[in-house]
C-alpha cells in the first residue's frame, strides 16, 4: 500500500499507469464515485501489494525502498545486492512482506435493525468487538431497553464479539446524578449489577464497557469500588470488563469530565481502557483537527506513566465537522461531516485540501453558496496511518472506532494493511 498525495493536473488514470495498477482498483479501494474527478491535496491509497518490482529506468534502490515501506538494507539482503546501488532497468527486485501486529479492535454504533445489521456486516469483519451504544442507567438501577438483538446475531456470524455499554447518559448529557445514585446507594448498585449480568445472559454479550462521565470527583474512590465490583462479578462467567475514559494529560487534571477518572486504578482493576482521544475540535468548539495526532499522544504518554500498553485502547474518530467562519462562541454548531462527504464537498466547490503536519490531519477552506466561509477538519488514509504508527509504537492493545455508520473506506483498507485483527470468535 502507498499513500499518494494528488497534485495539480493529476488524474486517476495517470495515477494508474505511474503505478501500474487498474483505475478500478483504485476507485474501489478509496471509494471514487467519479474517478474522473480528484482533489488538489487528497490523499488516495494505491495498492501495490506486489511480492516484486521491476526496475524502471532512472529508479534507484533507495527510491523503491521508499514506495514499499521497506528499508534499503531489507532490500539489499533479500536481493543478495552486495552494492546496492547497481541495479539496472527491467530487474526484478523482490519485495520483503511485513509481519502484521495482532490488535484488538471495537467500533461503536448507534444504528440498529436493518441499517444496523447491514453495517454490522459490512464492518465486523474488521472488529474484535462491536459495541452497541448504550444502555442508559436509571436512578433506580434499571436499565433502559434497546433494540439490539439483530445486530448481536450479525455479529456472531461476522465472529465479532458483542459488547454491553453502560452510560450514565440522560436527556442529552452525561448525568453526574445518575453516576451518584449508583454509586452511593447500596440498593440501587445491587440492582444494576444484577440486571447487568442478567442482560448480559440474556442478550448474549460477551465483555461490558463502562462509559460513566461527569462523575462527581468526591466520588472518584466511589466508582473504583463499583468498578471492582463488576470485574469480581463478571469475570467467573467468563465476561471481560472495560471502561472509556476522558483523555487526560495528568493525574490531577481539574474538570469534573477528568478528575473521576482514575488512570492508574482503572489500569489495575478493569482488562482494558479505552481512551477517548478524540473531540478537540467539537460540534460546538472553535475549529480544530478532531483528533489531532500532537494532542494524541500527550495523552497515551500520561497513560503509559500509569497504565500498561496491552491494556490500552487508542480512540479514533470516523468523522470530521464543518465550520462556518468567523467562529464565535455561541454560533451555530458546526454539522459533522464524513470523510467521503468531506472529499466530495471539495471537489463541488473547487477547494484545495491541505494537510496539517502538526496535527497530522487534513482541512480545507471553501466559501458556499451564499458567500460565507468554511473551515473543514476531517480524517483520510494519511491521519489514520499516522495513528497506526504510534499504536505500533508504543504497542497499545488496539484502537476503538465512534462512530460505525460512517462511509470512510480508506480507513478499513488502511486497517488491513497495517494489522491483523484479533477475533475471540
Amino acid at each position: 500500500m502507498q499513500i499518494h498525495t494528488v497534485r495539480r493536473g493529476e488524474s486517476v488514470w495517470q495515477l494508474a499507469r505511474q503505478y501500474g495498477v487498474s483505475v478500478e482498483a483504485i476507485a474501489g479501494v478509496n471509494g471514487l464515485e467519479d474517478p474522473n474527478r480528484l482533489v488538489i491535496g487528497q490523499a488516495v491509497i494505491i495498492s501495490t501489494s506486489a511480492g516484486s518490482h521491476t526496475v524502471l529506468p532512472g529508479e534507484t534502490l533507495w527510491s523503491i525502498s521508499q514506495r514499499y515501506g521497506a528499508t534499503l538494507q531489507e532490500l539489499a539482503i533479500v536481493n543478495g545486492l552486495s552494492n546496492p546501488a547497481l541495479i539496472y532497468p527491467g530487474q526484478i527486485i523482490r519485495i520483503p512482506q511485513p509481519v502484521k501486529p495482532v490488535i484488538e479492535v471495537n467500533g461503536y454504533t448507534e444504528k440498529f435493525n436493518e441499517q444496523g445489521v447491514a453495517i454490522t456486516n459490512d464492518i465486523a469483519p474488521y472488529l474484535t468487538y462491536i459495541s452497541p451504544f448504550s444502555y442508559r442507567v436509571q436512578p433506580d438501577g434499571s436499565l433502559s431497553a434497546l433494540d439490539d438483538a439483530a445486530v448481536i446475531q450479525a455479529a456472531y456470524g461476522q465472529k465479532a464479539a458483542p459488547t454491553m455499554v453502560i452510560t450514565n447518559f440522560e436527556d442529552g448529557s452525561f448525568s453526574t446524578a445518575i453516576a451518584h445514585a449508583v454509586l452511593t446507594d447500596q440498593t440501587v448498585q445491587n440492582q444494576l449489577v444484577a440486571n447487568i449480568l442478567g442482560t448480559m445472559r440474556y442478550k448474549g454479550y460477551m465483555t461490558l464497557n463502562v462509559d460513566f462521565e461527569y462523575v462527581a470527583p468526591a466520588e472518584r474512590e466511589l466508582y473504583n469500588r463499583f468498578l471492582q465490583r463488576l470485574v469480581y462479578t463478571l469475570h467467573p462467567h467468563g465476561y471481560l470488563v472495560s471502561t472509556a475514559l476522558a483523555p487526560k494529560l495528568t493525574g490531577d487534571q481539574k474538570g469534573t469530565l477528568y478528575e473521576a477518572h482514575d488512570y492508574e486504578a482503572h489500569g489495575r482493576i478493569v482488562d482494558f481502557v479505552v481512551l477517548m482521544t478524540y473531540e478537540w475540535g467539537w460540534s460546538g468548539g472553535a475549529p480544530l483537527a478532531v483528533a489531532p495526532l500532537n494532542e494524541v499522544v500527550k495523552v497515551l504518554q500520561y497513560a503509559l506513566s500509569v497504565i500498561p500498553p496491552d491494556k490500552i485502547v487508542m480512540g479514533m474518530p470516523l468523522y470530521g465537522y464543518d465550520w462556518t467562519l468567523p467562529y464565535a462562541k455561541g454560533n451555530k454548531w458546526a454539522p459533522s461531516i464524513s470523510p467521503q462527504e468531506a472529499v466530495a464537498q471539495a471537489a463541488r466547490f473547487g477547494a484545495e485540501i491541505h494537510y496539517d503536519p502538526e496535527s497530522q490531519s487534513p482541512y480545507y477552506h471553501y466559501y458556499d453558496e451564499q458567500g460565507h466561509e468554511h473551515v473543514v477538519w476531517y480524517e483520510d488514509a494519511r491521519s489514520v496511518q499516522a495513528k497506526f504508527n504510534i499504536v505500533k509504537l508504543f504497542n497499545l492493545r488496539g484502537v476503538s472506532y465512534w462512530v460505525l455508520g460512517v462511509p470512510f473506506p480508506q480507513n478499513w483498507y488502511v486497517l488491513k494493511e497495517n494489522f491483523r485483527i484479533k477475533k475471540l470468535l
